[in-house]
């Protein structure tokens, strides 16, 4: 194996793990249902889990841990915006040899949920 075709192997590896991170982020942070929260609104009833606490019978105070921890890791994964941006970064600079080399279509993108702004971006045109 000459070590053009080892680096082009490399070079693929590298596209295909920057294009997998941001499609499964896409997928961790696709929109809810209902009403947004906000890492406002999650703190709050984090506060009310913690007042119900102290008075609840051991069933309930079962069914308040489970809410706050669930309520945690929300809050966790709001605060995880910044590496999705990173994660965009990065799949702008790679998804338009990705897409040519694998044929992948514009189309495929959309459905897996990637804006059309970051497609655009990465020089992904509807055309293919």
């Amino acid at each position: 194996m000459t070590s053009a075709h080892k680096a082009a192997l490399a070079e693929g590896r590298r596209q295909g793990r920057a294009v997998r991170s941001y499609l499964e982020a896409l997928d961790a942070h696709k929109p809810k249902r209902g009403r947004k929260r906000t890492p406002d609104s999650v703190a709050k009833r984090l506060r009310q889990v913690e007042v119900e606490f102290k008075t609840a019978d051991p069933l309930k105070k079962l069914q308040l841990t489970q809410e706050r921890i669930d309520l945690e890791q929300e809050l966790s994964q709001m605060d995880d915006g910044n590496e999705l941006i990173q994660l965009e970064q990065q799949f702008i600079l790679v998804a338009k040899g990705y897409a040519e080399r694998k044929g992948i279509s514009y189309a495929a993108f959309r459905e897996l949920g990637v804006a059309a702004s970051t497609l655009k971006k990465a020089g992904i045109s509807r055309s293919r």
